[in-house]
């Protein structure tokens, strides 16, 4: 089984925190098109042996895309991949984005599952963001897409600045009341180069408080899981039979493809990621060439992956999968190297898996950091 990711690199506006590849003008967006179409037939062989059970758009914004453009996409998929017969379709949407008619046409559609980047219901919140849409907004779509998609997944950002406990406390409760089974939720964070980035330097925002965050954190763990939540991955909780089965794939080491400029694919073996530039993926696809670089991962690499993943998510890690695939000498290591995470209760080993404790899943990726092996 295997997945195929669609990187939609368009948004109508630049989020102040986001560091993704997208551009804010559309005038390329239907050679852009053309090109994931043309991509998706190039790469065709890569996937050959395997079936196709998620399928991803990604960005960006997808929800910018027009059905059809949706549907073309989906078409160049099941003409060149072997695809399962109720595959789980993914389409990532802002709230401006989905006025009735466009749900009522995405619900017609191939696409099953909705993920819809509300990040908060207040306008504050939205507006220290720069987010394109207001909370009345968010609660109407959510209100409509409820209806017509029983799989739908909302993000929400913590660790605000000036965010209360108590105003996190309504949005998650928003989220509950709408009836939504799913939500990934993650801490706001300063990447380099960003508009938040250049903000705090100047003395314009304040700075990102990460004991608040811890906060948030903790509350956001309660709370779901009063309301039947599994907490599945870091920033993952599902109702059961809910949980993304695409991200989930990734966690799980399976094989995917990225289709779009920045995106990443992996194959077990190694990783390979396209150029972050619409105009050169453009003019590279157009003369038939990939444009993307090749990692091929080496023994360390696969350990250390494992390692992150495994502890991010419910599943752990497996020592008796490191001793099969990895050796006695990497067990030895990993004894070693955990010691002092558990003895600190950070980590526990139960049935021979390596999990975080519910103290150590805030500190997730340090704790795994410490756990690699250094090329």
């Amino acid at each position: 089984m295997a997945g195929i990711y669609l990187h939609i690199p368009f948004c109508k506006q630049a989020c102040f925190y986001c560091d993704f590849h997208f551009s804010t003008s559309l005038k390329k967006k239907d050679e852009l098109i053309s090109c994931l179409i043309k991509e998706l037939e190039i790469r065709k062989d890569e996937l050959q042996t395997e079936t196709i059970e998620t399928i991803y758009f990604g960005g960006g914004t997808p929800s910018l895309l027009y059905i059809k453009e949706v549907e073309l996409l989906l078409n160049a998929i099941y003409k060149n991949y072997n695809v399962i017969e109720n595959p789980e379709i993914t389409l990532e949407a802002n709230p401006d984005d989905l006025p009735e008619a466009k749900i009522l046409e995405l619900a017609k559609s191939s696409v099953n599952r909705l993920s819809i980047g509300i990040q908060s219901f207040f306008e504050d919140d939205l507006k220290l963001m720069n987010r394109a849409h207001n909370a009345n907004e968010a609660k109407k779509c959510l209100t409509v897409a409820t209806h017509h998609f029983d799989n739908i997944t909302v993000d929400l950002i913590y660790g605000i600045q000036n965010m209360s406990i108590d105003k996190w406390k309504v949005n998650l409760q928003t989220v509950f009341d709408f009836g939504i089974n799913h939500i990934s939720s993650y801490a706001l964070t300063v990447e380099p180069n960003t508009a938040l980035d250049s903000f705090i330097k100047n003395g314009k925002y304040l700075p990102l408080n990460e004991e608040l965050a811890k906060q948030h954190f903790n509350v956001l763990v309660d709370e779901t899981e009063k309301q039947g939540f599994v907490h599945y991955e870091i920033s993952n909780f599902g109702k059961p039979n809910y949980f993304s089965k695409h991200n989930t794939s990734y966690w799980k080491g399976k094989k995917y493809i990225g289709i779009g400029p920045s995106a990443h694919s992996f194959n077990e073996t190694q990783r390979s990621w396209n150029v972050s530039s619409n105009a050169k993926y453009i003019k590279s696809i157009s003369e038939n060439k990939l444009p993307n670089e090749l990692e091929k991962l080496s023994k360390e690499d696969v350990f250390n992956e494992y390692i992150m993943t495994g502890l991010r998510t419910i599943w752990g890690v497996s020592l008796e999968k490191i001793k099969n695939d990895f050796g006695e000498t990497y067990i030895e290591y990993l004894e070693n190297q955990t010691k002092k995470h558990i003895d600190k209760e950070l980590l526990y080993i139960e049935n021979q898996i390596l999990k975080t404790t519910k103290k150590g899943k805030f500190l997730a990726d340090g704790i795994a950091s410490d756990l690699f092996i250094l090329n």
